[in-house]
């Protein structure tokens, strides 16, 4: 019995000795995300450059299907505010569905959280982007996030024609400190003329006596969806977001603690469409992705990030994009559970 004692003993103090040093080997693989650099950061893209080969670029929008597939960009905006850059950093893509957040944060500004998720719900989904979901049946959209809640949300901005959108436009220009963002003509257009499906949401949530106006308001969406930035402005968005909505070079204009928790929380549970409930799990940071190829990412009160290729996956969400984030995660410790 004492052999066994003696055993069992030592197997368990080389057990705990095993757990101790595998706990300070992943210790040691976590850097400080104060000691990041553009020198790491070109390291993370270049080891995902190739995720482009296994994705697709979106062309159910045809002027989206003459993007360059190779094109890939990575940025940080850290806690100081100080942008470091790496890849195709000035190469230009449309928001798409990121622009949802900004519109999100203008609505509840000026009409409250209430009064927007009255009519709306904060939840997340199984189901694509442009997925009718619920509207069939309970007749408000699942949340601000998928085509029909973010096409509602954007009627909810006040002005008549296109002053929502200007709106939308000018909070851009603003988070970014980058006047000359601007949005596509020719990506609207291609919205605009093949927007069928979003069209019917419209038109459903107008029966439904969601929505009052005409489709100048749908018009509006797919403009802020064509607006043109770069994997640095949306590192700004990231950190902006992250900072209780103060701009990366202090300016407090907008600062709002519950909205940047709100937008926050739609970000995580519904961001990345159905892939959001696996990016939580694998990522654990609130992102929004856009088929442009762009995602943001906020890191609460730390970092935003931005990164660029428009190669997608089979949820409309970045390839190499996602693979750089979740590198980025894993070396510096940043998902939030």
């Amino acid at each position: 019995m004492k052999k066994n004692s003696f055993l069992f003993s030592a197997k368990g103090i080389l057990t705990a000795a095993f757990l101790s040093l595998n706990a300070v080997t992943y210790a040691q693989k976590t850097a400080d995300i104060s000691t990041v650099s553009e020198k790491a950061l070109s390291s993370i893209l270049e080891k995902n450059r190739s995720y482009y080969t296994q994705g697709k670029v979106a062309d159910y929008i045809p002027e989206l299907g003459k993007m360059d597939a190779k094109a890939i960009a990575l940025s940080v905006v850290d806690k100081n505010g100080n942008i470091y850059n790496t890849g195709d950093v000035h190469k230009k893509f449309t928001m798409q569905s990121i622009s949802k957040i900004i519109a999100l944060m203008i609505a509840v500004n000026e009409k409250g959280e209430a009064h927007i998720f009255d009519k709306m719900g904060y939840f997340g989904s199984d189901k694509p982007f442009n997925h009718f979901s619920n509207l069939e049946t309970t007749g408000k959209p699942l949340n601000p996030m998928m085509n029909a809640g973010a096409i509602l949300t954007t009627s909810l901005i006040s002005g008549e024609g296109e002053k929502p959108f200007l709106k939308i436009l000018d909070m851009v220009r603003y988070i970014t400190k980058n006047p000359g963002i601007d949005y596509s003509k020719s990506v609207y257009e291609s919205e605009k003329s093949t927007g069928h499906r979003n069209r019917g949401m419209f038109y459903l949530m107008k029966n439904n006596g969601l929505i009052s106006g005409n489709e100048d308001q749908l018009d509006n969406y797919f403009k802020q969806c064509s607006i043109e930035l770069t994997a640095e402005d949306l590192a700004k968005i990231g950190y902006f977001f992250a900072h209780q909505c103060v701009r990366f070079d202090g300016d407090d204009k907008y600062k709002n603690t519950e909205v940047a928790k709100l937008v926050e929380s739609q970000m995580l549970v519904a961001g990345m469409y159905e892939f959001s409930g696996e990016y939580a799990r694998t990522v654990g940071l609130p992102s929004k992705s856009g088929v442009g190829g762009g995602i943001t990412v906020s890191v609460p009160g730390k970092i935003g990030i931005g990164v660029f290729s428009p190669s997608l996956d089979q949820h409309g969400n970045s390839l190499a994009g996602y693979h750089m984030i979740l590198d980025m995660v894993k070396q510096y410790g940043l998902s939030i559970f």
